[in-house]
């Protein structure tokens, strides 16, 4: 039990003035996010590096080669260098010459092939839905009763989840959740289906003058809801799209699926040239509604909300003038082949044969483990040589030495506070690698924990925040929200790296760094653009 009190926080919480008249309170414990910066494996920072030296072999042989022809030419006059030049040209005849142009052609051209194309995000959309779905926590709570599925005590769980969630009182969801029959319908999956999906494809293709013809590519992903014709199909079919695109239809991955789908989207265009490539990520509120009675499965009808983004990818360079960032790396995370981790976040039926999302108490651990992990990895490719040099090295070191000091501190005592010091690990200061981060907006409990481990400070989770303030936990698209949310604050300029990390079942934990092309001005079609102001003023309201 002592190695795990430092994953429990306690919060002091008041219940009210009881039957005789007193104050009454209460102490909650809460697990939280381990501290996964403190306890880094080795095995991932290699990886890390070995995806840098596979991606930045001629970074290290072009600047040797260089020095070399520098020092012999450096060596020269400039009327030896071109004697030398003419003298051993008129050693060869025309035939030889032209072989050497020929192969020097030949070679350069086969290096810029095998060179991977640059992927551009032309645009992107993000749905809003209309304001007859707007519901303030009270109405939520109302509905729910509604609809005679919950009997009191589910109602009073679910109330207090959402005082503590960071979730406000502008979040949509379907009017369906209000009814007394079943929600989890083909019908009514398929009408919120195409309500976000053609919403944020319409405003897309509106906004970068894209006919829905021209795009080669689309992958859609959508966690539950998964019909056949498939989404993809519905939307090809809505659009009349060609007959030759290559969709693809990803189901079951959880709230992370959004990166899934974007790396997917760029493995396609890399193998596709001069094509555009469309993501859609949604999830169906209506569809997941849970209507039984068990807590682990009512939490995710507190967070979950409407919404849906779709982006606009291309591979063609001349694509560069008019898009808005490059994608730079993506980095994925896979921890299912750990038991506890595959049966985290696991969909099943309760004792009343009812289907949800049951979220176990590992869920919090889990995570942290998978986040770890991620960023573990992604730091050698994205962190300045200073950060990696002492991560490195500090790394080493006490995995050489770490052990040895901790046998003596317990053999004097637990230590003192100098020996202590010496072994407490360098935490790389991600925000020399970042100007923004968007972290999916989970639950205000997982931003905080992020951001006490990473120790951001609250300008770099105000993105995220204020997403899950406004529009709860959209699932895969939450953190395109964010990035929206960015841009509507005019916060996005040219070389500015964008941070976007998600996780969820499997579990997953993925990242994919974009950088600014140009400098973003405030979008005249962003979902922010009548609230924006509001921010970050109301989160602490």
């Amino acid at each position: 039990m002592a190695r795990e009190e430092h994953l429990l926080s306690t919060e002091i919480v008041n219940r009210g003035i009881s039957d005789g008249g007193s104050q009454t309170f209460s102490v909650r414990v809460r697990r939280r996010l381990p501290d996964f910066l403190q306890s880094v494996n080795l095995k991932y920072v290699k990886l890390g590096y070995h995806y840098l030296i596979n991606h930045g072999i001629y970074l290290a042989t072009v600047p040797v080669l260089v020095l070399v022809f520098s020092a012999e030419v450096g060596s020269l006059s400039r009327e030896e260098l071109w004697r030398k030049v003419w003298d051993n040209a008129a050693c060869y005849d025309l035939a030889t010459v032209l072989s050497f142009v020929a192969l020097f052609v030949f070679t350069l051209s086969l290096y810029i092939m095998s060179k991977p194309r640059p992927i551009y995000l032309l645009d992107f959309a993000c749905y809003k839905p209309s304001d007859d779905l707007k519901v303030t926590k009270e109405q939520f709570i109302e509905l729910a009763r509604k609809s005679g599925k919950f009997d009191e005590p589910s109602l009073e769980f679910q109330k207090r989840i959402l005082e503590s969630s960071g979730i406000g009182d502008e979040t949509y969801v379907p009017k369906v959740i209000g009814s007394s029959e079943n929600t989890a319908t083909m019908k009514e999956g398929r009408a919120e289906a195409s309500m976000v999906m053609f919403g944020a494809l319409d405003e897309l293709f509106e906004k970068t003058k894209i006919r829905p013809k021209d795009v080669g590519i689309l992958v859609v992903n959508c966690s539950i809801f998964n019909p056949t014709p498939s989404l993809s199909a519905m939307i090809i079919n809505h659009y009349k799209m060609r007959g030759n695109i290559l969709s693809f239809n990803l189901g079951g991955m959880g709230c992370s699926a959004g990166i899934i789908a974007l790396d997917l989207a760029r493995d396609m265009l890399q193998a596709n040239p001069n094509s555009y490539a469309v993501v859609v990520s949604a999830e169906m509120v209506g569809f997941n509604w849970y209507p039984g009675k068990e807590r682990s499965m009512l939490i995710p009808n507190c967070f979950f909300r409407m919404g849906c983004s779709a982006l606009l990818l291309s591979n063609r360079r001349r694509d560069y003038r008019r898009a808005k960032y490059s994608l730079e790396h993506i980095v994925r995370t896979h921890k299912a082949s750990n038991d506890r981790a595959f049966r985290c976040i696991y969909q099943e039926e309760d004792s009343q044969r009812y289907k949800g999302l049951r979220i176990s108490k590992d869920l919090v651990e889990v995570g942290g483990d998978a986040l770890k992990t991620n960023i573990t990895t992604l730091g050698p490719l994205v962190l300045p040589l200073s950060e990696q040099l002492f991560f490195f090295g500090n790394l080493v070191w006490r995995h050489l030495f770490g052990n040895k000091n901790n046998n003596n501190n317990n053999n004097n005592a637990k230590g003192n506070s100098t020996s202590q010091l010496a072994n407490k690990p360098y935490i790389p200061d991600y925000k020399l690698a970042f100007e923004h981060f968007c972290f999916y907006a989970a639950s205000k409990t997982v931003l905080d924990e992020l951001q006490r481990n990473l120790e951001l400070s609250e300008n770099n989770m105000e993105a995220s925040r204020a997403t899950l303030h406004r529009f709860g936990n959209t699932s895969s698209s939450s953190i395109w929200y964010e990035l929206a949310y960015l841009e509507a604050k005019e916060k996005i300029t040219r070389g500015d790296r964008v941070w976007q990390i998600a996780f969820g079942s499997g579990f997953k934990c993925n990242s994919a760094v974009w950088k600014a092309i140009r400098r973003v001005k405030k979008p005249s079609t962003n979902p922010w653009i009548d609230c924006v102001d509001m921010y970050p003023q109301s989160l602490t309201q």
